[in-house]
């Protein structure tokens, strides 16, 4: 499956803060918590707690919450296929960055470890 540059455009325009009360949502239903979702994001970004609420209160899209991130090194580790894409295969950086977390939230929702999902196991 590939993505089409119409559909990097719309993802990359998505508010963050409009996803993530999905996020949480997910993860909260599976028993998981907030803190476990923040720190999956702040593996995953570099963003402490005041970044990532500064990133909430300004809106911003996913475009401009990636370009602030400094994205793990281990992020290439996560593998997978999400919302019918394979992760590893998508060419568009940035729509590969939000696959990521997608996938990241996910793994958290189905139970895995945090060690697993962090990849230090």
């Amino acid at each position: 499956m590939t993505n089409s540059a119409e559909h990097d455009e719309k993802i990359a325009k998505l508010k963050f803060f409009g996803v993530y009360p999905h996020y949480l949502t997910k993860v909260e239903k599976k028993g998981r918590t907030k803190e476990e979702l923040h720190q999956v994001i702040t593996w995953l970004t570099g963003f402490d707690e005041a970044k990532l609420q500064s990133l909430m209160d300004e809106k911003v899209s996913f475009e401009t919450f990636f370009q602030q991130a400094t994205l793990n090194p281990k992020a290439q580790l996560i593998t997978g296929v999400i919302c019918g894409y394979r992760v590893e295969d998508i060419k568009n950086p940035l729509t590969q960055q939000i696959r990521y977390l997608d996938k990241l939230v996910d793994e958290l929702a189905k139970g895995k470890k945090m060690e697993k999902i962090l990849r230090e196991a």
